[in-house]
C-alpha cells in the first residue's frame, strides 16, 4: 500500500530527500507519490511537518 499526500501540503520537498526510491516529485504545485514505486516504507510520513503524508 503507497502511501498519499493529501491536499494540506504546503510543498516544502522535505520529504523528497527521505524517500529511498525516489517516488516522490512535484505535481500541480504540491508533493506527489508515485505509488508505483514507493515501497511504503513511511519515511516521508516521518519528515512531513504538516502531517500530509499518511497510508493509502
Amino acid at each position: 500500500m503507497a502511501y498519499k499526500i493529501k491536499d494540506e501540503c504546503v510543498n516544502c520537498a522535505a520529504c523528497d530527500s527521505e524517500c529511498p526510491v525516489e517516488a516522490i516529485s512535484e505535481k500541480d504545485g504540491k508533493r506527489w507519490i508515485d505509488p508505483e514505486k514507493c515501497t511504503d516504507c513511511g519515511a516521508c510520513a516521518a519528515v512531513c511537518a504538516v502531517e500530509a503524508i499518511t497510508p493509502q
